[in-house]
């Protein structure tokens, strides 16, 4: 299983939210690209770099820390939020992205949201299933719908997607540990599925339990930045 640290941008600056409540910020870094060196240092090859501006915008705003991450680093950068037009997708792929997380536009533009998936193709377009109560939350967790995670999931599949990742947003950035049910019933659903699990990882032994459910990774944020997890942590979970 992969380990994926997030590196989550507002104001130019690395920031994580609890509950994905704008509210209840707290900056750790407010030089991204120091932050994906040490990443890269530790053996991390992924990146999942989220444009939390954006995703309150409705349209891409942070490319800059995008492109110069891309520009510094050879980490994989899958880059989300705030996606919903073919420019901004132009823009992040410009920008240096491999890969792209969209959730919002999947719900509000399914027809666009395919056509992504139809011209880029499966190895680069992600599709952000994020949930409340098991229902599909949009506008970086603003808004919910009445879209089951499990059905959403389970659509797009069989139009040909290939990566999904999902967070319960009650847990992200809580410390109280994953939502190890969810996965479960998402692997039972879409087997063939690669899922990236995301939100509330407290420290390894989450990790362990995570891969032992056969998901293709898992995104780290808080337990990171609060010191649960070290880059030693990581240094010896990329070395085996």
């Amino acid at each position: 299983m992969k380990i994926i640290p997030a590196i989550d941008i507002i104001g130019g600056k690395c920031v994580r939210l609890t509950q994905g409540d704008y509210n209840r910020k707290k900056e750790y870094n407010d030089n991204p690209l120091e932050v994906a060196k040490a990443f890269e240092g530790a053996g991390v090859v992924k990146l999942h770099l989220v444009d939390l501006d954006g995703a309150k915008a409705k349209h891409i705003v942070n490319h800059k820390v995008l492109e110069t991450i891309a520009t510094h680093t050879d980490l994989e950068i899958d880059f989300g939020g705030g996606l919903q037009s073919n420019e901004d997708l132009d823009i992040a792929f410009n920008s240096g992205a491999q890969q792209i997380t969209g959730g919002s536009i999947a719900v509000k533009n399914e027809a666009m949201f395919l056509e992504w998936l139809e011209k880029h193709g499966s190895e680069k377009i992600i599709l952000g299933a994020d949930c409340k109560d098991e229902k599909i939350a949009i506008s970086g967790w603003q808004e919910s719908s009445n879209n089951l995670v499990y059905d959403f999931v389970k659509k797009f599949a069989e139009k040909g997607l290939k990566y999904v990742i999902s967070t319960d947003v009650a847990k992200d950035g809580a410390m109280m540990g994953p939502s190890f049910e969810l996965y479960e019933k998402l692997r039972a659903t879409e087997a063939e599925i690669n899922i990236v699990a995301s939100g509330g990882v407290r420290d390894m032994a989450d990790l362990e339990k995570l891969a032992e459910m056969n998901l293709y990774g898992t995104i780290i944020g808080k337990s990171f930045y609060e010191g649960n997890i070290s880059l030693k942590d990581l240094e010896k979970y990329h070395a085996n």
